[in-house]
């Protein structure tokens, strides 16, 4: 039988059942409804046109009108008689409500009296007998009733059990043959013999777990060609390399990674945090799977790894798939890959050499320059033209930025090799701010700039070297000078905060495009479009030293609306 029929079948019997129950039940509640309304309609009218009577009565000694209602009662009692000897008592009440005198006696109102009650006790009887009877149904109705409803209840039960498990016998056996074959039982098979609706679905079902089967058989041994060649290809590689599941398990490790790590083959397929426990350089880089760093941000692995120091940069990379059939993206582990810069250490340590050294042996012959530009400007040794010292001045010009490149290289070469040395001592920000003011004074007098100090009252002292923080201040209002308009204001000063201090330097020149805040504290790093001349190396090196003693540096500048440098340092 088709499933269309079977559901056809199984609603029609509920709704025929339904039906049954519904027309049965107001059949006997219609029936229920017409005997109640038989007692009120006759017994209940006999009972009221009796008390009306009883009412009239008491009153007809002394008002005419009463013995008119009492007739008119009387009439309608003689119209609405139900009961057998409710006729024979109406004619006797008939007969002695004619005979009453005028004024009426107690005896002949007494008799009246004894009349209406045996009506109202007939009628009394009539309603109890009746309501008897229409509770003798009610029962009768419940009991049947019960019977139909409990019949009814017990074929919906065998329906609700049944007739699903019916209809969703062969769709169950389809989702097991499914589930099977998602887990790559491609020798699952359906049968749904008698169900023509489902003998074409398990036909298709078979054809394609045959397909499927015959497809693994077939592809089997390529695919296990490619596992063995992308083997080959990560054992050729010298990056150490490693790979770990969600769980951590360790999925392969290629032979420079055994190497570097000093591990066997056999932890492959072990879990790498029970591994960890007795490998340092393991557990640093699982802890390192846990940080928020990214990439080329945390410092490199120094490992002893070809009879050398060796550094090593690690690259975490998370691994994400998308399921077949699927639409969101799966994480299946991560990727570990230990970059080896030991050369461009080499080089880098090589490059600092070679620019300590060159800008050492340059510095001497440098500051010669303008001792001899002195001598040679000296009118005692002879007088110049115009022309010769505009070409002095030209000259020292350019010594004078020679000077400060070489010092400026000569920092950066202590800060990249390590050998920056700290004095502090105890000074008050005041001196520090003092000495940048009268460093560049001639260079502000020359842009015609106009430089304000802003000074709190009371602000704490600072424990740094003098001379690293005074620079700083120093090249920052040099920069500010240079990239401010002639007769502008420039303003640095002091701020205390908590258990900081702020030294600032505030222009209103040109600005700086937002793009290039964090840039322009990188070596060699020119802000595009700048005409001002310089190495790159200032405000890196400013960085350095603010770091070196714990501080931070910072800039907030717009576009038009000048630039604001900040240094904290601890107070």
């Amino acid at each position: 039988m088709r499933i269309q029929r079977r559901i056809t079948l199984g609603i029609g019997i509920l709704f025929a059942m339904i039906l049954l129950l519904g027309i049965q039940s107001v059949s006997y509640v219609r029936q229920l409804s017409q005997a109640t309304g038989t007692i009120l309609a006759d017994n209940y009218n006999s009972l009221q046109y009796a008390g009306d009577m009883l009412r009239s009565l008491n009153d007809t000694g002394a008002d005419s009108l009463s013995r008119h209602a009492l007739r008119q009662s009387l009439a309608l009692q003689q119209q609405n008689i139900t009961e057998v000897s409710e006729k024979e008592i109406t004619a006797a009440l008939q007969r002695h409500v004619s005979a009453l005198s005028d004024p009426v006696t107690e005896a002949e109102l007494q008799t009246v009296r004894d009349d209406l009650l045996r009506i109202m006790e007939v009628n009394m009887a009539a309603i109890r007998a009746k309501s008897a009877g229409v509770e003798q149904r009610a029962d009768y109705v419940m009991w049947w009733l019960i019977v139909v409803a409990a019949l009814c209840a017990l074929i919906a039960g065998a329906i609700l059990i049944w007739f699903p498990q019916l209809v969703l016998r062969p769709i169950d056996a389809l989702k097991k043959g499914i589930t099977g074959i998602a887990n790559h039982n491609y020798e699952q098979r359906l049968d749904f013999p008698g169900n023509r609706e489902f003998e074409s679905v398990a036909e298709s079902f078979n054809n394609m777990a045959a397909k499927l089967d015959e497809y693994r058989r077939s592809s089997l041994d390529d695919l296990m060609t490619a596992k063995k060649r992308i083997e080959a290809i990560v054992n050729t590689l010298h990056e150490p390399i490693v790979g770990l599941d969600p769980d951590r398990r360790i999925l392969f490790m290629n032979r420079e990674a055994l190497s570097v790590l000093n591990l066997r083959k056999e932890v492959i397929g072990r879990n790498a945090t029970e591994v960890a426990l007795s490998n340092d350089l393991l557990r640093r880089l699982i802890r390192g799977l846990n940080d928020a760093k990214k990439d080329g941000e945390e410092e490199p692995l120094k490992i002893y790894a070809d009879n050398k120091e060796s550094y090593f940069q690690v690259e975490n990379t998370p691994l994400y798939i998308t399921p077949v059939g699927g639409r969101e993206q799966q994480f299946v582990g991560n990727l570990i890959v230990l970059n080896n810069i030991t050369r461009f250490k080499e080089l880098d340590s090589a490059k600092t050499n070679f620019i300590s050294t060159v800008s050492h042996e340059m510095k001497t012959p440098i500051s010669s320059i303008p001792m001899s530009l002195q001598l040679l400007g000296d009118d005692r040794l002879g007088a110049l033209n115009d022309e010769q010292k505009q070409l002095v001045g030209s000259i020292k010009e350019s010594s004078d930025r020679l000077l400060s490149i070489t010092g400026e290289l000569l920092n950066m070469s202590q800060v990249e090799s390590g050998k920056l040395k700290l004095m502090p001592k105890v000074t008050k920000p005041i001196e520090l701010i003092d000495y940048a003011v009268k460093a560049t004074q001639v260079l502000a007098e020359r842009f015609c700039c106009f430089v304000e100090v802003d000074y709190p009252e009371r602000i704490s002292k600072l424990f740094v070297d003098n001379e690293k923080i005074a620079w700083v201040i120093t090249n920052l209002l040099s920069n500010a000078i240079h990239h401010s308009p002639e007769k502008s204001r420039i303003i640095v000063g002091a701020v205390q905060h908590d258990k900081t201090v702020e030294i600032y330097v505030q222009d209103f020149g040109r600005g700086i495009d937002p793009r290039y805040h964090k840039s322009i504290f990188e070596r060699y790093f020119r802000v595009p479009g700048t005409k001002v001349q310089g190495s790159g190396l200032g405000l890196a090196i400013s960085k350095e030293f603010v770091e070196a003693h714990g501080g931070s540096i910072s800039v907030e500048s717009e576009i038009g609306r000048g630039s604001r440098f900040s240094i904290r340092l601890p107070a």
